[in-house]
């Protein structure tokens, strides 16, 4: 049975390293992941979020202005 490293390629962040490239505060952050908005993995107390997740986030949260 063929392993799939799919996973093993992903890089996850801690909440402050996403609140760093979001430039929000890390409250923010966890608003975002527990309303759903942005994608998670518990590990023990603390969360990690997939980089990809957090361009894909920002990707579709851009807003047209006049």
């Amino acid at each position: 049975m063929p392993k799939d490293n799919k996973l093993a390629e992903v890089r996850f962040l801690t909440v402050a390293e996403v609140a760093e490239i979001m430039r929000v505060s890390k409250m923010t952050v966890y608003r975002l992941v527990h309303a759903g908005d942005l994608p998670a993995v518990r590990v023990g107390r603390s969360f990690r979020v997939p980089e990809q997740a957090v361009h894909d986030y920002l990707q579709t949260s851009y807003i047209e202005t006049a």
